[in-house]
C-alpha cells in the first residue's frame, strides 16, 4: 500500500472530548513528536519559545507535558521538572524516556500540588488541547509562588480561525468561522509517512487573557513569532512569515 501524500485536512466541530481524543491518539503523536527534525518544534518553535522562559529556579511544572520531549529539554537546561498530563499513555511514554523526571497523572484543571509549589509553570502547546483551559490557568496561578511566572504557547487564535486559500507565498488568508466564538478543530496531518490527528479548541485571544487576569496574574511578555528564515524549507512556508502561527505569553504572579 502506498503512503498517503503529505497534507492537512481540517474538520470543524461544535464539540469535542479533548481528553479522550488525545489518549486515543497517543501512539501516533508519540511517533510524530519523536521523529527528529520532523515538525516546528525542532525547526524553530522550541528555541523561539525558550527566549521568554526564565532561568531554572526551584521547581518547574510542565503542564500538559505529553510524551515529555519539552520536559527532557528543560531538564537538560537545569530545570527541576515535574511533568503533568491527563493521558496515561503519554505519561507512560514520558516516564519510559527518562525515568529520572518526576511525572504526575492528573487533570491540568485539578492538580494535586499545594499552593506555591513551583516558581515556574510552563504550558507549551497544551492549553488549546485542554477541555477546561481557564481552570487550568487558575490552577497554574494557584501552584505558583509569589514572584513566579507562567509561560504559555498556543496555536495563535487568528491561525486557528481560518486557512490560507492557496499554497502561494502571498496567498490570502480567509477566516472560515466566527473568530469570537469558541469552536473545535480536527486536523489530520500527513508528513513523511507519518499521520497524526490534532484535536483542539479554537478560543479567541480574550479567552486566554481573561483566564490569566482573572487568576490574578500580570502579563509581562507577549510574542507572535514569525517563522524564521532558517526554518523556511519551501516557498509555501513563507506564508507564515506574514502572520503568526503561534502565540507566546508570559505572566507574573505578583508578590
Amino acid at each position: 500500500m502506498s503512503e498517503k501524500p503529505d497534507g492537512l485536512v481540517r474538520v470543524r466541530r461544535s464539540s469535542a472530548d479533548l481528553r479522550a481524543e488525545w489518549e486515543q491518539n497517543a501512539p501516533a503523536w508519540i511517533a510524530w513528536a519523536r521523529k527528529p527534525d520532523h515538525d516546528s518544534y525542532w525547526a524553530f518553535h522550541r528555541d523561539v519559545f525558550l527566549a521568554g522562559v526564565p532561568d531554572p529556579g526551584r521547581r518547574t511544572l510542565d503542564l500538559g507535558c505529553g510524551e515529555g520531549r519539552f520536559s527532557r529539554d528543560l531538564t537538560a537546561m537545569g530545570h527541576r521538572i515535574v511533568g503533568l498530563d491527563v493521558s496515561p499513555s503519554m505519561l507512560d511514554a514520558a516516564h519510559r524516556a527518562d525515568p529520572d523526571i518526576a511525572v504526575c497523572l492528573a487533570d491540568a484543571a485539578r492538580t494535586p500540588f499545594a499552593d506555591g509549589s513551583f516558581d515556574l509553570v510552563i504550558a507549551f502547546m497544551s492549553l488549546q488541547d485542554v477541555d477546561a483551559a481557564a481552570a487550568a490557568v487558575e490552577e497554574a496561578a494557584r501552584v505558583l509562588e509569589p514572584g513566579g511566572r507562567l509561560c504559555i504557547a498556543v496555536v495563535h487564535p487568528f491561525s486557528s480561525a481560518g486557512a490560507f486559500e492557496t499554497q502561494e507565498p502571498d496567498s490570502a488568508f480567509r477566516a472560515d468561522i466566527s473568530y469570537l466564538d469558541v469552536s473545535f478543530i480536527e486536523d489530520t496531518v500527513v508528513r513523511d509517512g507519518l499521520e497524526v490527528l490534532f484535536p483542539s479548541a479554537h478560543r479567541p485571544l480574550h479567552v486566554y487573557f481573561d483566564a490569566i487576569t482573572n487568576a490574578g496574574l500580570l502579563v509581562d511578555r507577549l510574542a507572535e513569532p514569525a517563522v524564521p528564515e532558517h526554518a523556511v524549507h519551501s516557498e509555501r512556508a513563507r506564508r507564515w512569515q506574514r502572520m503568526p502561527l503561534f502565540l507566546h505569553v508570559r505572566a507574573l504572579k505578583p508578590v
